[in-house]
């Protein structure tokens, strides 16, 4: 397990402090956890109860059933096997007893992204003498933030991304009114992505009209709208390097007519400006060395469309952590799902995508990512959408 054995103790320790707890417990169970499987880089089966103890003084502690040692061949501290349940709780017992422990549990399932250890698990653990609270802190520091590696892999993607977006939506905003449907597109781009060399696991999202108004909106082989003339066209597209790298995740618009309505336009710029104010909240924290959370840069966003009059139409959070996961389990820009009260911290990703949708008319959503370096957040792509697309 290299990377506990790499593990940064100092920083493992102001974690620790930060949640209040003397070590951090890990659990997992057929992979229920993905913090879990990305610090320990679980494989297997998993298909026995694990824990991993990391105090902040000491060697680890990892309690693993004897017929699956295996995951544990390496680990940098103590095995406890067990077999019996009596055994696994013994266990337990001997490490956690009288101490205060961290784990991925979020209270009134505040943050589900946290909450990963189930309910049966923490009552086990507060049994065998322990007190229970949340990671959160821990989870941002040591499972949120990108190496260089996966940096490399995600602004790579994002700029292939970009490029393939910015043709098929040009290219398809032309096609308005020949029969071309959401399935030809998604399956033209999809191939388009897998061409390059990215690995994709579902989609792209390809909405037009009144579709892109539901703001996950899939189509398929067996229900698809072909594009009509005026009407907006969506792609949301997101893809990767390799299985397991971090994936660049972009939306964007054009509109299938030589002259934008009104209506279309003023939609529009109100999601622009939403998605330029919250990249400008992240901005100023940066340049001025405050804490910035989750929930202050949804509502730089939302203020902006709840004051043009469309708040009610606003209703997703801004954006989500990106990790390994494409909606990983680090703080999300979200006061309206959620409040993410995590802080956003040096090494992390997410994306910022407003969007407004008028169902029975159209949506419109623009979605950039954003890594925090170490000289201050980095937008990708490079080049972000500043007007709709158009024949």
């Amino acid at each position: 397990m290299k990377t506990l054995a790499t593990i940064d103790r100092t920083a493992l320790a102001q974690g620790l402090d930060a949640c209040g707890a003397d070590g951090w417990l890990l659990y997992d169970f057929k992979h229920c956890n993905p913090v879990a499987t990305r610090l320990l880089q679980l494989g297997g089966l998993g298909s026995r109860r694990l824990f991993v103890y990391l105090p902040r003084d000491g060697e680890p502690v990892a309690i693993a059933h004897k017929i699956e040692l295996q995951p544990v061949r390496g680990f940098p501290g103590r095995i406890l096997p067990y077999a019996r349940w009596e055994e696994l709780h013994a266990a337990l017992a001997e490490v956690i007893g009288g101490k205060t422990v961290a784990m991925e549990i979020s209270p009134d399932d505040a943050v589900p992204y946290l909450d990963r250890v189930p309910y049966g698990v923490v009552e086990l653990v507060r049994k065998q003498g322990a007190t229970v609270v949340p990671s959160a802190e821990l989870v941002t520091t040591f499972t949120s933030r990108w190496s260089e590696e996966e940096l490399a892999d995600h602004l790579a993607a994002a700029e292939i991304l970009a490029r393939i977006a910015n043709e098929e939506v040009q290219w398809a905003v032309r096609q308005a009114g020949t029969g071309l449907t959401e399935w030809q597109l998604l399956r033209r781009v999809a191939g388009r992505i897998e061409a390059e060399g990215l690995v994709i696991d579902h989609g792209p999202l390809v909405a037009f009209g009144a579709n892109a108004a539901d703001p996950h909106y899939e189509p398929s082989a067996e229900q698809s709208s072909a594009l009509e003339p005026d009407s907006v066209v969506l792609l949301d597209l997101f893809a990767g390097r390799g299985v397991g790298a971090v994936q660049a995740d972009q939306t964007w618009m054009g509109f299938a007519g030589p002259e934008v309505p009104a209506r279309v336009l003023e939609v529009w710029t109100t999601v622009r400006d939403a998605r330029d104010a919250a990249l400008d909240r992240i901005r100023t924290a940066a340049l001025s060395g405050s804490a910035l959370r989750g929930f202050e840069v949804d509502r730089a966003a939302r203020d902006v469309i709840e004051a043009a009059g469309f708040g009610e139409w606003f209703v997703h959070r801004t954006g989500h952590s990106i990790d390994r996961d494409l909606h990983g389990s680090g703080p999300h820009m979200d006061d309206y799902e959620t409040r993410d009260d995590r802080t956003l911290i040096q090494g992390v990703g997410f994306s910022v995508e407003p969007g407004i949708y008028l169902p029975g008319e159209f949506g419109v959503r623009s979605e950039v990512n954003v890594y925090w370096a170490p000289d201050g957040p980095r937008v990708t792509p490079d080049v972000i959408q500043r007007t709709l697309i158009l024949p």
